[in-house]
């Protein structure tokens, strides 16, 4: 892997703030360090997405938000309103949470039927599958990549970052050698340095879900 400098590092990073009590003098923070740096996204609650519009608007950042999140146990028919809502106020990529219910009682069609319906819902928009990969065994992980693949999804992501646990090296590697290069895998949860932020993208990870995105690149030369 070529150095990375900070543009190309930043084109990576999917700038997030998630909380529940994030406030829009937060979000505002948020979209305007997106702009700053150069991040590719920012990750925002859906309640913000028409807020957030208005501050990143022709300024080459990406609005992502999230679908059925944290848990992705909300109905399929939910998740189909929340995405369509989504576009039609503006996001250009959805973070959607698998059933992990339903994917640990091995329903492995209605795990797919559920990803697919959100991906024809977002009508050609990026939808990411966030897998919680805290729960999954390495033989789950690898099954839960080819659903997602086969419903259509664009990317499959580690965490929600609400979980046991976040990201792991050994789990973007997994995922990586999975899905092949034809698919997109968003390393995300617990990273909060270049050094591990390295180590995902080394491993495969072609996408970033940080909220300490600038402490992650300042430090890097131009």
């Amino acid at each position: 892997m070529k150095k990375l400098t900070r543009k190309n590092l930043a084109r990576m990073i999917d700038h997030t703030q998630l909380k529940p009590d994030a406030t829009f003098e937060q979000i505002e923070k948020l979209c305007n360090e997106a702009v700053e740096y150069g991040f590719f996204a920012v990750v925002i609650n859906p309640s913000y997405v028409g807020y957030v519009r208005e501050l990143v608007k022709d300024k080459g950042v990406k609005i992502a938000s999230v679908v059925g999140f944290p848990l992705g146990a909300a109905t399929t028919e939910v998740k189909v309103f929340e995405t369509k809502d989504l576009i039609k106020k503006g996001v250009d990529e959805v973070d959607m949470v698998m059933n992990i219910g339903a994917f640990k009682s091995q329903e492995y069609e209605v795990v797919e039927k559920d990803i697919e319906s959100v991906v024809e819902a977002a009508n050609g928009r990026c939808v990411k599958v966030i897998l919680e990969t805290c729960y999954l065994t390495d033989k789950e992980k690898v099954i839960a990549c080819k659903l997602a693949k086969i419903a259509g999804a664009s990317f499959v992501k580690t965490s929600t970052g609400f979980g046991g646990a976040g990201a792991t090296v050994s789990d973007v590697r997994l995922m990586r050698k999975t899905v092949g290069n034809d698919m997109g895998v968003k390393a995300a949860g617990g990273i909060r340095d270049y050094t591990t932020a390295v180590e995902m993208i080394k491993a495969g990870a072609n996408r970033i879900g940080v909220s300490s995105s600038v402490s992650i690149i300042v430090g890097i030369k131009q």
